[in-house]
């Protein structure tokens, strides 16, 4: 019986390493995609003393391209597109990309599609799982005043504190309302009798 065992735990441990092995082999064949956004400058100003930081807005030049070569959008025929960083106003990954430049910086952001428009991308012009490949040119940078950064960091940290404070100041009102002494019919007649 153990030599049955251990034959059959032996087959069940070989079945299982070729069946991690496979595994392993089809994730890594399937692309060469990045999993996290890769960024590399093209040019660097001289001076690059400001930093982009997130609330920092923006205003760019880019073109995106599949990895094809294919291009799917391009701002360079129009004005720079503004991007307030940290409000979505672009894609994740070109989002991530754009923080830690200065201006006068031109990237080449490569994207991962979890990054970009994902499984189903944006048809007809992207399809799904697609890497991107964004260049970029920083036109100018603003950094975010502290009037920006106080509304972008404490108000909706205030805003969380006063939702419970106003439940709870409901929630008292309508306990106070429910627990506080009705007069009754025979008193309201009582009242009544005596006014006459």
């Amino acid at each position: 019986m153990a030599a049955v065992f251990q034959k059959f735990t032996m087959k069940t441990g070989i079945v299982l390493i070729l069946l991690a092995a496979l595994t392993c082999g089809l994730v890594q064949g399937e692309d060469n995609a990045p999993e996290e956004v890769q960024v590399e400058t093209l040019v660097k100003p001289e001076t690059c003393s400001v930093l982009s930081t997130m609330g920092d807005t923006l205003r760019i030049h880019y073109t995106g391209k599949l990895q094809d070569g294919k291009v799917i959008d391009s701002s360079l025929s129009l004005d720079p597109l503004v991007v307030e960083l940290g409000k979505r106003t672009v894609i994740a990954g070109l989002e991530q990309a754009l923080v830690g430049v200065c201006e006068g910086q031109k990237i080449k952001a490569t994207i991962p599609s979890h990054l970009a428009y994902g499984k189903k991308g944006y048809p007809p012009t992207i399809p799904g799982d697609a890497t991107l490949e964004f260049e970029v040119e920083v036109v100018s940078l603003m950094q975010q005043t502290q009037w920006q950064k106080m509304v972008n960091d404490v108000f909706p940290l205030v805003c969380l504190a006063l939702v419970p404070t106003l439940l709870g100041m409901v929630g008292l009102y309508l306990y106070k309302k429910a627990n506080a002494e009705k007069p009754s019919k025979k008193k309201a007649k009582d009242k009544k009798s005596k006014k006459k």
